[in-house]
C-alpha cells in the first residue's frame, strides 16, 4: 500500500468532514467540499521541498487572496436591468472551478449551483440549520472550459464606483471572530486599463492601517494630508441649514516603474463626487486631455530634429484648482479634528474626484502657462508652442551622408495629459526656464528625460535619430490577465477571410449565461487602449469583434484570444519614428473592403497617415452607410481621411516647424473611381449620395491631394485582415518594427 496516499486521502477526508460540520450544506454537497480541500491542499506548503504542489507544478507562487471560507453566505450581483429588483442575490459559497478564476456559488431559492466571478462575501454567516442534512438534486451551470480570465483583486486608479449597493447589506448582530482578516472583494468588474497585476492595495482606510504594510500606507496618508494644509485646500466650519457634505474615502496606489517594479506609495483622499447636485455645487465638468496622435506626431518630429523631451508630473494637481461654488465636505478619516468633530471641510480648491475637479485645474494651468509666453494650439487644447527669434523651417530629408539643418529660433511645445507634462523643445536654457517657471506655480516632480507615459515605454537613440514606442509591459500584464501569458503565438491578428456575424451570438438563455463568465468587454477594452496608443496593426481585427460585446458568442471570443496570441509573439514590437529617406511630411493612405459586414452588408472604412516613417493617426471603422458599389465604399472611405488630413495639416501649421504642410497632402488609394468621384463635376451615378461625403471635392479644391497610386498598397490591412506576407508587409510599411533597445 501507498502510506503517503493513504494518509493524503485521510487528510482530504477530515478536511471534508470538518467543512460540512462547519457549514451545515447539506450532504449532496461533499464532492464540491472534497474539491475545494484538495484546491487548498494544493496551496498548501511540504516539509519535503518546502513549496507548494502548486508552485513546482505551475514554477510560480500561488495567489491566496482570492481563498475564502467554504460554505459562508454570498451576495451575488443579479444581472437584471429592472430597477425596482434586488440587485443581489443571497448564495452560499461551495467551490472554485478548475480552468478560470472565481467560484461556484449555490443558490437555495433556484436550487442550483452557478458560476460567478466575485460577491460579497460574509464569512461569518452559513445556511441556516433548518436546511441541513437533505439531499437536494443540483442543476450545475459549468464555466466555459476554455475560458481565460483575471483576477478578481485587481483594482484601477482612475475609475470610482456610482454606488455600492452591497455594502449596505444591513444583517442582524452576529459573534465576530478575533481573527484580523481582509475585506471582502467589491464588484470591482472588468475595467479597461485594471492591468496592474496583484499588487495587494487596500481598498479601505481600515484595512491600510491594519495591514503588514500599514506603515508604508500611513505614512503616504501623512504625506496626503500635508499637501493638504500646504495647499489650503479647506477651512472647517459648521454646515449652513439646507446644504450636504459631500463624502469622502482614501484610495490607495502602489506606483511601478516600466517594468512593473513599485517604487512608490500613494494614498490620495477624493471625494464621493457622485453625491453632488448639478447647478448647486457645479456646472461645467468636461476637461480636455492631449490626444495620443498628438503625442505622437511630437514623437516624430523630435526624432527628426533631435528635440529634447523632458518629462514632468505635477503633484497633487487638482488642488490646484479654484472652485466658482461652494463644496462641503466631510473630515478626513482617520484625520477628524479631536476639538471640532461634528464640522466639515468647506473646500476652498478643487479635489480629487469631485466632478468639476478636472475643468478647475485645466483652466488653471492654462492661466499660468499663458503667463510664461505659451500660446494653446486653436486645434489641439492640451498642446502649447512657445517661439522666440526668426522662425525658420527645414525640410532636408535625414540620409547618411546629408546633415538635417537647424532651426534658427528656440522652439518649445507643452504637452499636457491630465497631471502628466511633456517638455519639447530644441533649447535647453529655454526648456529650464520653462521647468523652473512650472516649479514655481505648482508642486512639481522633474522626471528628467521622458522615458515612460501613459503605459508607453520611450526608447531614444539620437545618434540615429530614432525614436521607439512599446507597450511590451502592458501587453504582458493583459496577457496575464486573462491567462493568455502561456498560450500558443500567432502570425496574425485575424485569419483571412474569417466571417463573424450576429448568428454566431447565444441565443438560449443556457448559452448567454455560459458566455457571462468570459470577460469579453475587458479584453477588448485592454487591446483597444494598446491599439489606440503604438498598435495600428491591430485595428481593424478589434473593429470587428468588439461590434459583438453585448452579445458574445463563441467564435467571438475566439477571435480576441487570437489577437492576445498574436500580441504575445509581437510584444516587442515598436513603433519607429525616424530612419525614413522619404521627404518629412505626412503621407495619407486610406481603403475600403465592400459589404464586409454581413450582418447589416455595410463596408469597411480604413486610414494611415504617417510622418517620418511612423504611424501618427489610424482608424478601421465600419461605414455609416450602406454603399451600393466599391467605388462609393472607397469614395466613403476618402471622405473620413480627408477630415483627417485637414486637421493634421492645421495642427502641423500650428507647430511651425514642417514646411512641407504648405503642400497639399498626398492621400493614396487604389481606386480610380473613387479619385474620378472627388473631382468637382457631375456624376449621375453618385447623385444619392450623402452631402457630407461631397465634402472632400471642397478640400480637394482647397489645394488637398488625392493621387491614385497602387504601390502603396502595402499599407491596405487597417480595412481587412490579410495573410501573413502581406499583414507584415503591412506593419513594416507603418513603423513597426523590432529593434535592439540597447543601440
Amino acid at each position: 500500500m501507498n502510506g503517503v496516499s493513504e494518509r493524503r486521502n485521510r487528510t482530504l477526508l477530515d478536511m471534508v468532514r470538518s467543512m460540512m460540520c462547519h457549514s451545515t450544506l447539506p450532504m449532496s454537497f461533499w464532492g464540491h467540499a472534497l474539491e475545494t480541500a484538495a484546491h487548498i491542499l494544493n496551496r498548501t506548503p511540504t516539509k519535503s521541498v518546502e513549496k507548494t504542489p502548486y508552485e513546482l507544478w505551475k514554477g510560480k507562487k500561488p495567489k491566496m487572496s482570492f481563498l475564502k471560507i467554504w460554505g459562508c453566505e454570498v451576495y451575488v450581483k443579479r444581472p437584471t436591468s429592472e430597477k425596482l429588483k434586488p440587485k443581489s442575490d443571497k448564495c452560499f459559497f461551495v467551490g472554485y472551478p478548475k480552468t478560470t478564476v472565481g467560484y461556484y456559488f449555490y443558490n437555495p431559492e433556484e436550487n442550483k449551483v452557478f458560476f460567478a466571478r466575485n460577491g460579497k462575501f460574509l464569512e461569518e454567516k452559513f445556511l441556516s440549520s433548518g436546511n441541513t442534512r437533505e439531499d437536494v438534486d443540483l442543476q450545475v451551470v459549468d464555466e466555459e472550459n476554455t475560458a481565460s480570465t483575471v483576477e478578481p483583486e485587481i483594482q484601477h486608479e482612475n475609475v470610482e464606483p456610482q454606488s455600492e449597493p452591497i455594502e449596505e447589506v444591513q444583517t442582524q448582530d452576529l459573534r465576530r471572530s478575533t481573527r484580523v482578516r481582509q475585506e471582502p472583494d467589491r464588484y470591482l468588474g472588468f475595467l479597461v486599463s485594471q492591468v496592474g497585476g496583484d499588487l495587494n492595495e487596500p481598498t479601505s482606510y481600515g484595512e491600510a492601517v491594519s495591514g503588514s504594510e500599514s506603515e508604508q500606507w500611513q505614512e503616504a496618508m501623512k504625506a496626503e494630508m500635508q499637501s493638504m494644509y500646504d495647499n489650503q485646500v479647506w477651512e472647517l466650519t459648521d454646515l449652513p441649514q439646507h446644504c450636504r457634505a459631500v463624502g469622502r474615502k482614501w484610495v490607495f496606489k502602489k506606483k511601478t516603474d516600466m517594468d512593473g517594479n513599485v517604487h512608490t506609495f500613494k494614498a490620495r483622499l477624493v471625494a464621493k463626487g457622485f453625491t453632488q447636485t448639478h447647478g448647486i455645487d457645479y456646472d461645467e465638468t468636461f476637461s480636455p486631455v492631449a490626444m495620443l496622435k498628438s503625442i505622437r506626431i511630437l514623437m516624430a518630429i523630435s526624432a527628426y530634429f533631435n528635440y529634447e523631451i523632458w518629462q514632468m508630473d505635477v503633484k497633487t494637481a487638482f488642488l490646484n484648482g479654484k472652485l466658482t461654488k461652494d463644496v462641503y465636505m466631510e473630515q478626513p478619516e482617520g484625520f477628524e479634528d479631536p476639538k471640532n468633530p461634528n464640522k466639515v471641510c468647506k473646500l476652498l480648491k478643487s479635489i480629487y474626484r469631485l466632478k468639476q475637479a478636472s475643468r478647475s485645474w485645466n483652466l488653471h494651468f492654462d492661466e499660468r502657462i499663458k503667463e510664461f509666453g505659451f500660446a494653446k494650439s486653436e486645434f489641439e487644447p492640451c498642446v502649447y508652442t512657445k517661439f522666440s527669434g526668426s522662425i525658420v523651417t527645414c525640410n532636408t530629408p535625414l540620409k547618411r551622408n546629408r546633415k538635417v539643418k537647424t532651426v534658427s529660433c528656440h522652439i518649445t511645445f507643452s504637452v499636457l495629459y491630465v497631471d502628466d507634462i511633456l517638455l519639447i523643445g530644441n533649447d535647453v536654457p529655454t526648456l529650464q526656464g520653462a521647468k523652473s517657471w512650472l516649479s514655481k506655480c505648482f508642486q512639481m516632480k522633474d522626471l528628467g528625460e521622458a522615458a515612460y507615459i501613459l503605459g508607453i515605454k520611450i526608447y531614444r537613440n539620437r545618434s540615429k535619430r530614432l525614436i521607439r514606442l512599446s507597450q511590451s509591459t502592458y501587453i504582458d500584464k493583459i496577457l496575464e490577465k486573462f491567462r493568455m501569458d502561456e498560450s500558443k503565438k500567432r502570425f496574425i491578428p485575424m485569419q483571412h477571410g474569417i466571417v463573424l456575424n450576429k448568428t454566431q451570438c447565444p441565443v438560449s438563455s443556457q448559452d448567454q449565461d455560459k458566455m457571462k463568465s468570459v470577460p469579453y468587454a475587458s479584453a477588448i477594452g485592454s487591446i483597444m487602449y494598446a491599439m489606440l496608443c503604438t498598435r495600428p496593426d491591430v485595428a481593424y481585427s478589434v473593429s470587428v469583434t468588439s461590434r459583438y460585446q453585448q452579445n458574445p458568442g463563441e467564435p467571438h471570443w475566439v477571435a480576441v484570444k487570437n489577437i492576445l496570441k498574436y500580441l504575445r509573439r509581437t510584444k516587442d514590437m515598436f513603433l519607429v519614428f525616424g530612419g525614413s529617406e522619404d521627404d518629412f511630411g505626412v503621407i495619407g493612405y486610406y481603403d475600403a473592403s465592400f459589404e464586409s459586414d454581413r450582418d447589416d452588408f455595410r463596408s469597411q472604412s480604413g486610414y494611415i497617415f504617417t510622418l517620418n516613417g511612423g504611424a501618427i493617426s489610424w482608424k478601421s471603422s465600419k461605414q455609416d452607410t450602406i454603399a451600393d458599389s466599391t467605388t462609393e465604399a472607397e469614395y466613403i472611405a476618402a471622405s473620413d481621411a480627408t477630415k483627417e488630413a485637414v486637421w493634421l495639416r492645421n495642427f502641423l501649421s500650428d507647430l511651425r516647424v514642417v514646411a512641407s504642410v504648405s503642400r497639399p497632402i498626398d492621400i493614396f488609394c487604389d481606386n480610380s473611381g473613387a479619385v474620378a468621384q472627388a473631382e468637382p463635376r457631375e456624376h449621375h451615378k453618385s447623385r444619392h449620395v450623402l452631402r457630407k461625403y461631397h465634402l472632400i471635392r471642397e478640400i480637394i479644391g482647397r489645394g488637398d491631394d488625392m493621387q491614385d497610386s497602387d504601390r502603396r498598397q502595402c499599407r491596405r490591412s487597417a480595412d481587412k485582415a490579410a495573410s501573413r506576407v502581406k499583414h507584415e508587409a503591412h506593419a513594416n510599411s507603418i513603423g513597426m518594427q523590432y529593434l535592439d533597445t540597447s543601440s
